[in-house]
């Protein structure tokens, strides 16, 4: 069932972002006179499409979803008849085919706009950013941090949630700033500013940067009550369910939540002999966690969260969103933002300054979709923001097979003043194929070893 889940929305989410991707091309290709043969989402084998005659575009689903393509009249691609010459691609003004080719990149961005402002005019629900136990030796101890300050800015960024203070510290970090300015609240409700200093952060992996900083969220003691499950999860695998209290494991007591953690944590692929209480029936299960590669380490995972007190959640819980209109220019500031850390990742990663674990494969962006969309509707929503400003930046670089590299050749041919021949082109292609190819299976090798 989680596989399903997680299958399912990775499906909606990279359907929707080719298909503005790819209807970028078509809607501007059409606008300036073009004529498009077919709109594809997928390749290969056509499993489905549509035309309305012979004379109008066909709508096709194809068999490999992960892409798409416009096929438009091209003299390069095959014969043309007479009455179609002039609404041939190749036969297009500069600025014409530049156009239509820009606007697939720029269609994913508009769309990330869109998806950020509904989230900041929806908001967000998350909790306070406050801090729990400073670990020692840390970049947070270092900055004089203290267990109970609430982070309000970073960098005078406003950072209503947990999500959103770790979020700015880390793209910060790794955007290769020196130093941040955080403002805090404290326990006695006093504004104080901590100076972080973040030399050499930039080029470690998200992981091991998160446990330098120390910075860990702040957990009352509570007691081992179990909340909701993942479906399909260790927890759920071996029968425990929501409310069951734990008593002991291996005969040890557990006395509060983290503990329990702990202990899963520490005992990756193990069976552990838990006792429970449900409905005051003293029960004994066998729990085994899954391992899960967290940084450099191995972590056991059950798929179960505590279950928190009501009076307790509401105390800590924000919530955060913009009127419709103020919403507007924070949407495009957002997706800026994004846009300019990714293209700074990639620079550092060419350059050896970031590790290249930052890359993710399609099993990391279907399991991202599978988790945001069990945390509901603006975290997936978020989620689909983000992954479309990347595919929109990523489709610029001047490599040659993607959007970028096009722009690429027509840049030369606008300072030449001829198109570049297409031996070359040809030659380029095939070695931007071998670069895609060579980043797909390292970022598919990271997936399959963040599995096992």
């Amino acid at each position: 069932m989680e596989t399903l889940h997680t299958l399912f929305y990775f499906i909606i989410a990279v359907g929707l972002l080719i298909a503005i991707h790819e209807f970028g091309h078509f809607w501007v290709a059409r606008k300036t006179g073009v004529k498009v043969l077919r709109f594809s989402i997928g390749f290969g084998k056509i499993v489905w499409s549509y035309q309305k005659s012979p004379e109008t575009t066909e709508y096709a689903l194809s068999v490999f979803p992960l892409g798409g393509y416009v096929k438009m009249v091209d003299e390069r691609e095959g014969n043309v008849a007479a009455d179609d010459l002039p609404y041939a691609f190749n036969r297009q003004a500069l600025w014409v085919r530049s156009a239509i080719v820009v606007a697939g990149p720029l269609f994913n961005l508009a769309l990330a706009v869109m998806l950020f402002w509904l989230v900041l005019v929806l908001g967000e629900t998350g909790f306070k950013p406050i801090l729990g136990t400073i670990e020692p030796n840390t970049i947070a101890a270092s900055a004089n941090f203290k267990e109970g300050d609430e982070i309000l800015t970073v960098n005078g960024k406003t950072t209503p949630t947990w999500t959103e203070a770790m979020n700015a510290v880390i793209t910060s970090a790794l955007d290769g700033q020196t130093e941040l300015t955080i403002k805090v609240k404290t326990l006695d409700e006093r504004e104080e500013l901590r100076v972080v200093n973040l030399t050499g952060a930039d080029s470690q992996s998200p992981e091991a940067l998160y446990k330098r900083l120390g910075f860990n969220p702040w957990a009352p003691k509570l007691k081992p009550i179990i909340g909701e499950l993942l479906p399909e999860g260790a927890a759920m695998v071996a029968g425990l369910k929501k409310g069951d209290l734990v008593l002991t494991v291996d005969d040890v007591a557990i006395n509060d939540w983290m503990q329990w953690v702990e202990t899963v944590k520490k005992a990756p692929g193990k069976s552990l002999n838990v006792k429970i209480e449900r409905d005051g029936v003293l029960m004994s299960l066998t729990v085994i966690p899954k391992p899960t590669q967290v940084g450099d380490t191995t972590e056991g995972k059950i798929g179960a969260m505590v279950l928190v007190p009501e009076n307790l959640l509401n105390s800590v819980r924000a919530e955060y969103s913009l009127p419709m209109l103020e919403a507007i220019p924070v949407a495009f500031e957002t997706t800026y933002y994004y846009s300019v850390t990714t293209v700074k990742m990639i620079g550092k990663m060419l350059v050896g300054r970031a590790s290249v674990e930052n890359l993710s494969g399609p099993i990391s962006i279907a399991q991202l979709a599978g988790q945001t969309a069990s945390l509901g509707f603006v975290p997936f929503i978020k989620f689909l923001g983000l992954v479309s400003v990347s595919l929109g930046v990523l489709n610029l670089l001047p490599i040659p097979m993607l959007d970028g590299g096009h722009l690429m050749f027509y840049a030369i041919e606008g300072i030449k003043g001829k198109p570049v021949s297409e031996k070359v082109q040809l030659a380029f292609q095939h070695a931007g194929l071998a670069v895609l190819l060579t980043l797909m299976a390292l970022a598919m090798v990271l997936d399959i070893q963040r599995l096992f």
